[in-house]
């Protein structure tokens, strides 16, 4: 099964929330129907980064370590091929 690390963009203050899900499609929805404590106070939120893992173990790994980063990280993270949205 599929696992991956996400970055959504608030569109209300432009805050990045970093998190893992094995369904980013149902997640996004989630953010923006107000049903995570954390971003249900800044909607709208746009999905702006998606990449692929084979384990949970690694998408977690790997969210953890984008959770230590800036947004200009982020931003340039945004155009590179490991971007699934891309």
């Amino acid at each position: 099964m599929p696992h991956y690390v996400y970055i959504i963009k608030s569109l209300k203050d432009g805050t990045y929330y970093k998190g893992y899900t094995a369904d980013y499609e149902r997640r996004i929805s989630e953010h923006n129907e107000g049903l995570s404590t954390f971003t249900s106070s800044k909607c709208p939120w746009v999905l702006i980064y998606v990449e692929l893992h084979s384990d949970k173990k690694s998408a977690l790994i790997r969210e953890k370590e984008l959770k230590k980063c800036k947004k200009e990280y982020f931003e340039w993270l945004v155009t590179q091929p490991t971007n699934l949205l891309g």
